[in-house]
């Protein structure tokens, strides 16, 4: 699995077209960046991707071959949505039993956590679970990797750390990453999409983010 492609994507909420004839590839061996202001449809565009929201219109490729089935159905797909996915009432170690990843991995690169090893989630602040869902994910056996706004809440050390690894991780994953902490979006990625009114555009330079209005400063 080389090359994912999304293409000729229409949705609408009622009469609010959200999304228009959006073409989108993402390669094994590459992180895709996608930005765009709220509202934009990033999110709607990898929910879409991931199969749990249905368009009005969208063909899925995967090393050139048509993909019918929902791909979350495939199993070879792993999505970080906005909102916790780990339950409360899980420890940490059953967390990373959950997941079939090792807790002690986890701890070489966090030792922090060391001696909250038996905490339930509940206890931990919203920045620690945001962390330990997005490495749960980004280290997990999927070869497709979406993550919607990883970097949100996290400390700037951690915020590094998770770059590091996904820089490791993308060499046999395909990751397609949007955040509002656009910086962060251009430093990791190696192509970019700007989602705006509806349509996108690959970016070419980072100044093709200033004409379009995007940001005021890169």
């Amino acid at each position: 699995m080389r090359v994912l492609e999304i293409d000729n994507v229409e949705l609408n909420f009622g009469a609010k077209s959200i999304l228009n004839s959006i073409y989108f590839k993402a390669e094994k061996g590459k992180i895709t960046g996608i930005l765009g202001n709220n509202g934009s449809g990033k999110t709607s565009l990898l929910r879409i991707i991931f199969g749990e929201l249905k368009p009005n219109n969208k063909l899925i490729r995967i090393d050139k071959k048509p993909i019918r089935t929902p791909l979350y159905k495939k199993g070879f797909i792993k999505y970080l949505p906005q909102f916790h996915i780990i339950p409360n009432s899980f420890s940490l170690k059953k967390g990373f039993y959950h997941f079939n990843l090792l807790l002690t991995d986890f701890l070489k690169e966090f030792p922090d956590f060391e001696s909250k090893k038996d905490h339930l989630f509940k206890e931990f602040s919203g920045g620690e679970r945001r962390l330990i869902e997005t490495y749960v994910i980004v280290k997990s056996d999927a070869k497709i990797i979406l993550l919607d706004e990883p970097f949100s809440h996290l400390a700037p050390l951690y915020v590094e750390k998770i770059k590091e690894l996904i820089q490791i991780e993308k060499k046999n994953k395909i990751f397609i990453i949007t955040d509002h902490l656009y910086k962060d979006i251009l430093k990791i990625s190696d192509d970019i999409y700007l989602l705006k009114d509806g349509w996108n555009k690959l970016i070419q330079n980072h100044e093709e983010i200033l004409f379009h209005k995007y940001a005021n400063s890169i």
